[in-house]
């Protein structure tokens, strides 16, 4: 389960600036060091050494990618960026199946109805963290349309967590 949590865009931007930086240096710093490494023990003095080079950067590439899900994902200085890319992946979980959603929402199905709700929440604050405000007044009037339809319907518009079970079901009812 996920959850809209509020966060102020200026400090993600910082925060996830500061991370990307830290993890651009890491792979860097590694890159080189193997690069060199790979050329100096197996390389050929004045012979090519692309290759060695190239799989240098490679093997700093596998082991960014470790160290990042591994050791760096727990740490407090990649939180903003990890509940970044926790709230993209909640909505392209619900993009996958937005033909099914908009199929429910028709329908006045209640968890397609949250889903939607949910997925505009979210989107809005993907658009405020990332200092996007171009595509903002459409979602704001597709937004409000379906909290009025929520609202009608007696669904409560307060929708802040992703309940996978919702997507669960609404696959259920389509198929």
């Amino acid at each position: 389960m996920f959850e809209i949590r509020p966060i102020d865009p200026p400090t993600y931007r910082s925060q996830t600036r500061r991370s990307t930086l830290i993890i651009a240096v890491v792979f860097l710093a590694l890159a080189m060091l193997l690069s060199s490494l790979a050329v100096m023990l197996l390389g050929e003095p004045g012979g090519d050494n692309f290759r060695l080079n190239v799989a240098g950067v490679a093997l700093a590439l596998a082991i960014t990618a470790a160290l990042l899900r591994g050791a760096f994902w727990s740490q407090p200085w990649m939180a903003s960026a990890v509940y970044g890319w926790r709230l993209k992946r909640s909505l392209m979980r619900i993009t996958n199946v937005m033909h099914q959603v908009t199929e429910g929402v028709a329908r006045h199905d209640p968890t397609a109805m949250k889903l939607l709700r949910f997925y505009h929440l979210g989107l809005s604050q993907m658009h405020d963290l990332d200092g996007n405000s171009s595509d903002h007044s459409q979602l704001l009037r597709e937004a409000d349309q379906h909290t009025e339809k929520m609202q009608a319907s007696g669904l409560d518009i307060d929708q802040p967590r992703l309940d996978r079970q919702w997507l669960e079901d609404l696959k259920a009812k389509n198929r």
